[in-house]
């Protein structure tokens, strides 16, 4: 689910220990409203949709309509001849670099000898008006040969290559402890997982124009936006000064905003026409063109002593990555390394997988890699607490992770890891009442108003789950923000390359200068290219990345602002604080206003914040490869109704890890909207394929979570230990939760029906109870 999205969930949240305090009306700790809000609520928000430019011509892509083709011939005659139609671009037409990537340059603009996957571009159109150019898109006549699609990931190994990389993208072999040893309870287990789609509230959309120095600018919601452009550039043959990216609303982002399909070709026609060109997806080529997450097979065995304690796990994870690489390696590294889950595992043995097949592209998607395995290991742990005849929570306390305890690949766990504490806060709270058997409260049984269920047929159950994730980029991944903050008649501007992506990084960084400075009015500039880069929206990174920098920078303005006066009453800038837009001395000596002490002039300065480096894992998967961890515990409450297999979603109780709350409205709205969408990947969401084809792909084919599906949320425990080496001591806040949640709802139908329940999302078949 879209992390923008709203629910309709009920939320709690946790009750301060001691007498209630008053929250601060703003900076850091307070509830500040985004400045967006009422732009977005009333509809005036500039979304890449909506722009508009003087001689506006239209986009559209020809797709492929097959996985797995050859391409004989590629006739763009009579889309050329078409009245209206200005230009048609295919891969001829490409001056620079004909493939991209993030991580491995595999992907090509246009397909031109091969199609290896459905909805592949091959051609772009640029005319007078969309339906011209849909029109004219359509009129391009290619020849393919259609070739046997790899559709099954295990067969990727064996069958010729996709690529000329090959089909195996990455292999990880995690090897921590003794081979040989095992535990006296040993229990195994087949995992499925599968393809989740980012599902954006919004369509990507884009505007490129055309400059005068034959460059160009590309307005879009990127969630990365200096790669974005250095990419493109390679593209069109250009210098990376000559192309500016732009960024305009995002209308909400869990990783697919980071795509480039949609932004080359508009670039492409742009130049080629000397006009600005629009391209606006419709929602079946958003399901085609973006990443999806990863399909996942796992097969895992865990072996534990009499008392439950875990021995050894042994496991081997097989990530489909579609056509291209993408982000699969990073997501196979946090696979591999969290294959364990939060537990101290003193021997595991992994290995993991990332293959080419000619299925939907993946890629970004929050929470990857760590969401499948947690899935699985938590299969597990419920089937050692069944086999032990062992409450399933208290065999997980038995064996949680905490602070110094190794990870399987040899890293210490240096930040807070309070996870025993997490579990124990759901498993304290106070249970939902039980349905009621009267026909006004029906609507409250599985398969929702008038449903076909009979009360008698619905089993309640409960179950647990810990799931952790990963901050920051992984793997010596060079993680670096720039930020400048300027002052000038009471007002501050906060210049930052950040994208907000709905997690709240623009409001953060008007608390860091209003508590830094006393500065109440503080506007957060738009974010392009000129600015320096602060790098992708993802793993939490700027909440801590940029944010800090941002600090820097006030901080830095902060003592500029201060000398004089320290200086003027002969005693440091530590003796002087800001407060309410006022400076006031430890003895009340000195007292004067903000815009006093400024006397007209603008003080600005510029800082850059790069937390402490990662490795990357070795050939036996060893190394310090993760900046900081996360950590949540839930506990799921549904209904089952054992008879027809549908699942009512009751209640979800959250304890979680967030090092300290920047602010309270914003982190709870996150964590809801996590829990949300990890509920659409327990129930719901699975974007189908046959052989290769996606099925229904459309938001009516697509089932996300409604807010009729929406539970209950109670965020039962926020704890706040600060992890000393983050700028705040604040952790990822959305993730974990997305991460945790579908294990949770898998146990508590586990525990309702008796079933092994291995496969997700949970189809109504695996929740039937016959006999």
């Amino acid at each position: 689910m879209s992390s923008d999205a709203a629910t309709a969930a009920t939320a709690t949240t946790p009750e301060a220990d001691g007498p209630e305090q008053e929250p601060p009306a703003h900076g850091l700790g307070a509830s500040l409203p985004p400045a967006d809000t009422r732009a977005k609520t009333e509809g005036t928000f500039p979304y890449a949709s909506d722009l508009w430019a003087e001689g506006l011509l239209w986009a559209a892509v020809l797709r492929s309509p097959h996985p797995h083709a050859r391409i004989l011939s590629i006739d763009t005659s009579d889309a050329a001849a078409m009245p209206g139609v200005r230009a048609v671009v295919t891969h001829a037409d490409i001056p620079g670099d004909a493939a991209h990537g993030r991580a491995v340059a595999d992907r090509p603009v246009f397909a031109s000898e091969l199609v290896r996957h459905h909805g592949e571009a091959i051609a772009a159109v640029a005319a007078d008006h969309p339906d011209t150019a849909r029109l004219a898109a359509a009129a391009i006549a290619v020849e393919y040969e259609v070739l046997d699609p790899v559709t099954d990931p295990e067969k990727a190994f064996a069958a010729e290559p996709l690529h000329p990389d090959g089909n195996l993208i990455r292999h990880i072999p995690l090897r921590f402890g003794d081979p040989d040893i095992t535990g006296e309870v040993i229990v195994e287990g087949l995992y499925r997982i599968g393809r989740q789609d980012p599902a954006p509230i919004g369509a990507e959309a884009g505007l490129a124009v055309p400059r005068p120095d034959g460059g160009v600018e590309i307005y879009t919601a990127s969630t990365d936006p200096h790669t974005d452009r250095d990419l493109a550039a390679a593209c069109f043959g250009l210098d990376s000064d000559r192309v500016k990216i732009v960024v305009t609303g995002v209308p909400g982002a869990t990783g697919d905003r980071e795509d480039t399909s949609f932004q080359l070709p508009l670039g492409l026609l742009a130049l080629k026409t000397g006009c600005p060109v629009k391209l606006a997806a419709t929602r079946e080529e958003s399901f085609l063109g973006h990443a999806h997450r990863h399909p996942t097979l796992l097969r895992y065995r865990h072996h534990a002593d009499a008392d439950g304690r875990l021995v050894k796990v042994e496991a081997q994870i097989l990530l489909d990555a579609g056509a291209y690489a993408d982000a699969s390696s990073e997501s196979l590294a946090a696979a591999v390394a969290f294959a364990c889950g939060p537990y101290v595992v003193p021997h595991a043995f992994i290995e993991g997988w990332a293959v080419r097949t000619n299925n939907p592209p993946s890629g970004h998607v929050r929470g990857e890699g760590a969401l499948q395995v947690c899935a699985a290991y938590e299969g597990q742990m419920d089937k050692l607490a069944a086999r032990l005849s062992m409450d399933p929570a208290e065999l997980r306390l038995r064996n949680v992770l905490a602070t110094g305890d190794l990870l399987p690949t040899g890293q210490p766990v240096t930040c807070p890891a309070p996870v025993a504490e997490l579990l124990r806060s759901v498993q304290d709270f106070p249970l939902p009442a039980l349905p009621k058997d009267t026909p006004e409260g029906e609507w409250l049984l599985p398969g929702g108003p008038e449903g076909a269920g009979e009360p008698g047929a619905v089993r309640r159950g409960v179950g647990y789950a810990l799931g952790m994730v990963h901050m920051l980029g992984a793997e010596g991944a060079d993680e670096v923000s720039t930020a400048t903050v300027k002052v000038h008649d009471g007002v501050a501007t906060v210049i930052c390359a950040a994208v907000e992506t709905g997690q709240g990084f623009s409001t953060l960084a008007r608390q860091i200068v209003q508590d830094t400075l006393g500065i109440d009015e503080v506007h957060v500039a738009s974010v392009d290219t000129d600015q320096p880069p602060a790098g992708p929206a993802t793993h939490g990174r700027h909440t801590w990345v940029s944010g800090g920098a941002v600090e820097r920078a006030a901080k830095m303005v902060r003592t500029q602002l201060l000398q004089p006066l320290a200086h003027q009453f002969g005693m440091s800038t530590e003796l002087l604080q800001i407060a309410d837009g006022k400076i006031t001395s430890y003895d009340g000596v000195l007292s004067t206003t903000v815009t006093e002490a400024m006397d007209g002039k603008e003080l600005w300065a510029t800082a850059q914040c790069r937390p402490h480096p990662t490795e990357p894992l070795d050939e036996s998967g060893q190394g310090d490869a993760f900046v900081g961890l996360a950590f949540c515990a839930i506990r799921a409450v549904v209904d089952v109704d054992i008879e027809l297999g549908s699942i009512r979603v009751v209640e979800m109780a959250v304890a979680q890890d967030v090092g300290r709350v920047l602010n309270p409205r914003l982190l709870n709205s996150r964590i809801e909207a996590g829990v949300t969408q990890g509920i659409g990947a327990a129930l719901t969401e699975n974007l189908r394929t046959t052989r290769g084809v996606v099925r229904h792909p459309d938001l009516t084919g697509y089932a996300l979570p409604t807010a009729l599906d929406a539970p209950d949320i109670r965020i039962v425990k926020l704890i706040e230990e600060r992890d000393v080496v983050a700028p705040f001591g604040a952790k990822a806040a959305s993730a974990v939760p997305v991460v945790t949640s579908p294990a949770a709802v898998a146990a508590a139908v586990r525990a309702a029906t008796g079933r092994p329940v291995s496969r997700l999302p949970i189809r109504p078949q695996a929740a039937v109870v016959t006999g």
